[in-house]
């Protein structure tokens, strides 16, 4: 089945059938911030030594942030990890032990970083250090404090500094990933970390949970949820848990946030299926699209003055921008037949979405905003959707049967490192990675 016309066709089968702890970072820092890696480079060479520790109950600690550390720069997929080498420090001076540049020009590595964990009042104390090994010199010199519950939120406050340092852009620590999953037998929306950790169930209708989208501040959760026995918009409030349901006639379907007061939908109570803004209380603020056929799956630029979305306008469905302020709209999207679910990229330069290719595969594909530089990322993996960009758009979630059930996946921007994110029950879809970092 063409995948525009099995989007609404399972809206429609659907109808049928019916103990956070903050973190608290005191940060000493010296030196100065330079972007060594930049856009479209290779990896940066890095030697990560293990933390110095003292007693077995820090050495527990350094053992566990060097895990989170590892694991969390090798996500991002923009390192070269290089094994330091046994001569990495120099003890000639016992009260003066300096860092061996020439061990590690030796074995080819740019950056270097170490640091050492203690307790002070009963916290967890790290002192990081980062040096560029070419021009000898430190580059970072960062002190992070918080609970011993908070190594993981510790371990990843030194990451998302170490990217930003290195490559000038913000990182995906901190963000969260939305998504749909059927495994306890209802589909439900959950929420987990950038990595796939912490996965945590938002929704309990018992009934069917679909489309979520977070606000760019990441305090409300937008959804199409079949409780009432149709398709209508839901908007919880993730502080106080508290819903507000658009109480229209018809069908209300495939949100997506302009900004943190508007969400847009597609709603069917003046007879053809069209997107309108909505207010946080759920009252329509305006109409955005007036067309025969049908409009869904807005989606906005950065800054909220243009909106992606789909529409069957020309025939086929195809990816369609507009502008809001003049209401005028252009076809984006002319290569493949079924083109479907755009996602804006947050530099707001580039736009990914699905498309049915030959023998009846679904694959994500990246177009210029200018409709440019059509580039396919996936292939040969079955039924690849709904794709979502990483908040520094560097990489891009998306869901795929390419192991038989539907599973989430990421990829970097580039289609490259296509791995799976969680190891869970049921299937997951449907994703939508947030803007907003805790």
């Amino acid at each position: 089945m063409p995948l525009f016309k099995h989007a609404i066709s399972s809206v429609i089968i659907a109808l049928c059938a019916l103990f956070f702890y903050p973190l608290h970072l005191t940060a000493v820092e010296s030196g100065e911030y330079i972007a060594i890696r930049k856009e479209g480079s290779g990896k940066i060479a890095l030697v990560l030594n293990k933390l110095d520790a003292q007693g077995s109950r820090d050495r527990g600690w350094g053992q566990r942030l060097d895990t989170i550390i590892l694991d969390g720069l090798d996500f991002t997929k923009i390192f070269n990890m290089i094994s330091p080498p046994s001569n990495v420090k120099d003890f000639s001076d016992k009260k003066n032990v300096t860092i061996n540049f020439s061990a590690l020009n030796s074995v080819g590595a740019e950056v270097y970083a170490g640091g050492t964990v203690t307790k002070k009042s009963g916290n967890v104390n790290v002192d990081m250090e980062v040096y560029d090994i070419s021009g000898a010199k430190i580059l970072l010199k960062k002190t992070y404090t918080g609970k011993e519950e908070q190594l993981r939120s510790i371990g990843h406050a030194f990451c998302e500094d170490l990217i930003e340092l290195l490559t000038g852009k913000k990182s995906v620590f901190g963000s969260k990933i939305v998504f749909v999953s059927n495994k306890t037998g209802f589909k439900e929306i959950y929420e987990c970390d950038f990595d796939g950790h912490g996965v945590e169930q938002l929704t309990n209708s018992r009934s069917i949970s679909l489309t979520p989208s977070l606000s760019p501040d990441g305090r409300y959760l937008a959804y199409t949820d079949f409780t009432s026995g149709r398709p209508a918009l839901y908007i919880k409030n993730l502080e106080t848990k508290k819903t507000t349901v658009a109480s229209k006639s018809g069908v209300s379907i495939a949100p997506g946030w302009r900004n943190n007061n508007e969400v847009a939908t597609t709603l069917s109570f003046e007879g053809d299926q069209e997107i309108y803004l909505l207010k946080m209380d759920g009252s329509i603020s305006r109409r955005v699209t007036n067309s025969r056929g049908i409009d869904v799956s807005p989606s906005f630029s950065p800054d909220g003055s243009k909106m992606a979305f789909v529409s069957s306008r020309s025939g086929q469905p195809q990816i369609f921008i507009q502008d809001i302020q003049s209401g005028q709209a252009k076809r984006l999207s002319f290569s493949g037949r079924y083109n479907t679910q755009p996602s804006w990229s947050p530099s707001g330069d580039k736009i990914a979405y699905s498309t049915m290719v030959s023998h009846g595969e679904i694959d994500v594909f990246v177009i210029n905003a200018d409709g440019s530089n059509v580039k396919q990322l996936t292939r040969n993996s079955g039924e690849n959707e709904h794709p979502s960009w990483s908040p520094d758009g560097g990489m891009i979630v998306f869901s795929s049967n390419r192991q038989g059930k539907k599973k989430l996946f990421i990829m970097n921007a580039t289609g490259d490192n296509q791995r799976r994110l969680l190891q869970s029950e049921g299937e997951e879809m449907q994703p939508a990675w947030s803007v907003f970092r805790k």
